[in-house]
């Protein structure tokens, strides 16, 4: 079995229904969480004119390959009614791989760690309430550091 965290978002309709029900179909999967974080209400980064996010973080077991827990999460996206918008746009779902175990690759449209979670206080506050200590495999810091340094920005 393979760990990885999720960051999910949402500032479309019921938010935290979308959060919720995006973690339900993950189970249905086959795929079990762990660990979950609060759900933290945040602004909207890159595109500011938009409605308020509602973020979190998750830790799962997977026996899926990355780009098969992709495809999934990309099913479910669809099936919570996500449509393609622009960048940084607002979204009913946002599901996306921060860590899977400490692999790093850049292949096939699928980039892990997710290059821009460490500049994210809205990813970083929810994973560093469920994995402090994990060591990003890239800059060699914890999500607690990254956080850290986020604040100081």
């Amino acid at each position: 079995m393979h760990t990885a965290h999720i960051g999910i978002g949402s500032n479309l309709g019921p938010r935290e229904e979308s959060c919720l029900n995006a973690i339900r179909l993950l189970s249905d999967r086959g795929i079990t969480v762990r660990k979950q974080s609060s759900m933290y209400e945040t602004e909207p980064w890159g595109v500011k004119d938009q409605p308020r996010f509602v973020n979190m973080a998750i830790e799962i077991a997977t026996d899926k390959t990355p780009l098969e827990l992709l495809r999934s999460l990309k099913d479910i996206e669809k099936g919570l009614g996500r449509a393609e918008t622009a960048k940084w746009g607002p979204r009913v779902i946002d599901l996306d791989i921060l860590f899977y175990d400490d692999l790093v690759t850049d292949e096939q449209g699928l980039q892990i760690p997710h290059p821009h979670m460490h500049e994210r206080e809205f990813v970083l506050r929810p994973l560093a309430e469920i994995a402090p200590d994990k060591v990003h495999p890239v800059l060699k810091k914890t999500i607690r550091e990254l956080l850290t340094e986020t604040q100081m920005i």
